[in-house]
């Protein structure tokens, strides 16, 4: 899981803990189910059965493998269309390829952010690129959906190339975690994602044994996701591990701790972590589709199936 990284996090910003901190308690641990998705890439569903009212602004998110792809096997999604909510794809492994109907996209490899907006509306397509497809090899990311508000939904589509070496790395007080910060605030520090709607992501790398407390926003919500490893969550010491996503309550400050053994597969407890100020809108989600009433749903299928939504390159189909 090499994603970006640093030999030495001593080196780096500190985030130190924060002093006299309401720590937010654990509310729910959430193990994610398995799936398919697109031309049958296998996923994991971060969020599957927790509560909106714990998710707002986030919709949903998928852990796309990790998976080791034969040669010709590896997958990606034929065309689709898109509406209301923003599509943020991370890799940490392997390489893919975006492209739109409005001209936008492009590859990303080992750590990279593809951050689209896909406001009233667009096609796109992400696949792997040919020569993974003869190679084979390991792919594993994560896309997940932030929704916009009402005000937000039809506005012009955009995109960001966010590379890896654009993310703002920190390090915990002690330098027991690596902390790579894609979008949003955190302790002063700014992430390079630029967001309609505020959020702050970040992917954490904690060695085992340490400890990693965070100022967190009051207003925001909090939730973590595992990617790799096992470890625990809030003053509790609530376990979690590889596909669970944990809920937190209200507070000032978050923690997380990693156990002092991990997997033979893990060398680290490797954590996502997420924060955003609910919109607290009618959210109506529907296949491709993210509106605030179903009028608004249908109104989607209809622009999508007339070709406003915009049509493939000609260069690509």
């Amino acid at each position: 899981m090499p994603a970006v990284t640093v030999e030495n996090p001593l080196t780096l910003p500190r985030v130190a803990a924060p002093v006299a901190a309401h720590t937010r308690p654990v509310l729910a641990v959430a193990t994610a189910p398995s799936g398919f998705e697109g031309e049958g890439f296998p996923v994991r569903r971060a969020f599957a059965g927790i509560d909106y009212q714990h998710l707002d602004p986030f919709i949903m998110m998928d852990q796309m493998g990790e998976v080791e792809y034969a040669p010709g096997e590896p997958k990606g999604t034929p065309w689709h269309p898109h509406r209301g909510f923003e599509t943020v794809t991370y890799l940490i492994d392997g390489t893919f390829v975006h492209r739109d109907s409005h001209g936008g996209g492009g590859v990303i490899n080992d750590g990279d952010t593809q951050w689209m907006t896909a406001g009233s509306g667009l096609l796109h397509i992400e696949a792997p690129p040919e020569s993974l497809v003869m190679s084979g090899g390991l792919f594993h990311g994560l896309q997940l959906w932030v929704n916009l508000p009402k005000s937000d939904k039809m506005m012009a589509p955009r995109y960001q190339d966010i590379g890896g070496g654009q993310v703002k790395l920190l390090a915990s007080g002690d330098g027991g975690a690596l902390l790579r910060l894609i979008a949003g605030d955190l302790d002063g520090h700014q992430g390079p994602g630029i967001t309609h709607t505020p959020i702050t992501m970040m992917h954490v790398t904690v060695n085992p044994g340490a400890e990693l407390t965070l100022p967190w926003r009051k207003d925001f919500n909090a939730l973590a996701y595992a990617l790799a490893g096992r470890g625990a969550a809030g003053a509790e010491g609530r376990p979690f591990r590889m596909g669970q996503a944990v809920v937190f309550g209200t507070g000032d400050s978050i923690t997380i701790r990693a156990d002092e053994s991990q997997e033979s597969r893990s060398p680290n407890f490797e954590v996502v972590l997420l924060g955003g100020l609910p919109i607290r809108e009618p959210m109506r989600h529907y296949g491709p589709f993210v509106m605030n009433t179903h009028a608004e749903l249908a109104q989607a299928f209809e622009d999508f199936q007339a070709g406003r939504l915009g049509t493939i390159p000609a260069d690509a189909r």
